[in-house]
């Protein structure tokens, strides 16, 4: 029997309209995306890349400047006819927290309305406790929240929260108290971090988060079918699909790391299980190599060489095929393969992954390129930070707008 998950069809035949003021809504989030990305842009470029009428713009333009979300530059002078203003967005026009929650470790940083990060912070620990770390939390936002000018506070819109869905799952594999992982089975995240904090929250898979912030890095043009992973303590992963973050239905699609694989004894496993920063943990655990303390990114590499080659050649062949899975099914331009390692085995680890694709066989398409990521580790909380923001100003999918 079909599950029945909504009442509207996918194919219900009732068409949206949009009235004079969401069509200006509208409009004006094209122009405030021409200006993101394309900063210092005058009037006429705005109107020409957006194609709407330059009266309009103009418009719109003002109604912008007042409620702060834009600036104007100096006039450039020495032109033909009138002296072009250059327009950006306005750095003071909104602020938002990104908060990335994970199994061993919390990142947190605070984003402007012109992408730049005012603050940061991140913690590593052997497992969450759900009893302090929304205390913790809590404090470190309060102190973020005192580096945006205080005039401007109330343009703190709130925040995006990037954590593993049913993060309860695989705390056992962390060897988290049973109790602790009960606690965290019926928690909230997202209210609970609200109670905290007492802002708005916006709960995203981790992975998702991750890949939106690596998309909006990665600069124009911008493919519009890419597969992500971020090898993390599991594997983060999401996918843009023409030209869209791919959530699904529930927010929790693309997860790659998911994906039954053969491993070394031939038997099925997931790539979360040999891809991740826990796969290596217990790589050293079996060669009795103590385990560093910290943010793997801070750990000295070269005291383990043996078993991070070992690892790595594992991971690669693992993210290979899923990439290999990911491309049949979704037709993707390009891959980006990043880690929260350092730079060194970050590299490392896009080179084996290249080279284990160059020896997979191809049947009806050629493998898709593979890149390294801009962000590393601090992807999924600089996604979470800049979602909201995009999500309110500047994106115009409909329910977004409200509509």
């Amino acid at each position: 029997m079909i599950d029945r998950m909504t009442d509207q069809d996918v194919f219900d035949p009732s068409a949206r309209r949009m009235s004079a003021a969401e069509l200006r809504q509208n409009n004006e989030r094209a122009v405030l995306t021409a200006i993101a990305t394309q900063a210092g842009s005058s009037a006429a470029e705005i109107a020409r890349r957006t194609h709407l009428a330059p009266q309009s713009v103009a418009r719109m333009l003002g109604d912008l400047e007042r409620v702060g979300l834009i600036a104007r530059g100096e006039a450039r002078k020495g032109l033909r006819g009138q002296p072009a203003v250059p327009i950006y967005l306005n750095p003071n026009g909104v602020f938002a927290i990104g908060c990335e929650l994970g199994w061993q470790h919390y990142r947190v940083v605070l984003r402007n309305l012109a992408g730049e990060v005012l603050g940061e912070h991140s913690r590593h620990y052997e497992f969450p406790s759900a009893d302090a770390i929304f205390t913790e939390i809590g404090s470190l936002v309060r102190i973020l929240t005192t580096l945006v000018p205080e005039e401007f506070r109330d343009r703190l819109i709130g925040i995006g929260l990037a954590v593993p869905t049913n993060i309860f799952r695989n705390l056992d594999l962390l060897g988290t108290p049973k109790a602790e992982v009960a606690k965290w089975k019926d928690l909230d995240v997202a209210a609970a971090l609200n109670r905290a904090t007492g802002l708005e929250v916006f709960p995203f898979n981790d992975g998702n988060a991750a890949c939106w912030g690596e998309l909006v890095a990665m600069g124009a043009p911008r493919p519009k079918n890419i597969a992500y992973f971020l090898i993390s303590t599991f594997v983060g992963a999401g996918v843009i699909a023409d030209g869209k973050l791919w959530e699904g239905a529930r927010g929790n699609a693309a997860n790659m790391g998911g994906m039954l694989i053969a491993g070394d004894d031939g038997k099925p496993t997931f790539v979360h299980l040999v891809a991740s920063i826990h796969a290596f943990e217990e790589c050293l655990a079996k060669a009795g190599v103590t385990i560093p303390p910290g943010m793997p990114e801070s750990w000295n590499w070269d005291a383990f060489v043996p078993q991070a080659e070992q690892w790595l050649d594992a991971a690669a062949r693992a993210i290979a095929i899923a990439i290999i899975n990911t491309h049949a099914m979704l037709e993707s331009d390009l891959a980006i393969v990043d880690s929260a390692l350092p730079d060194t085995i970050r590299e490392r680890l896009v080179i084996k992954v290249r080279e284990r694709l160059a020896n997979k066989p191809t049947l009806t398409s050629e493998h898709p390129p593979v890149l390294q990521g801009k962000l590393g580790g601090r992807a999924p909380a600089m996604g979470a930070a800049l979602m909201p923001m995009y999500r309110r100003y500047f994106s115009r999918d409909a329910a977004d707008m409200g509509l």
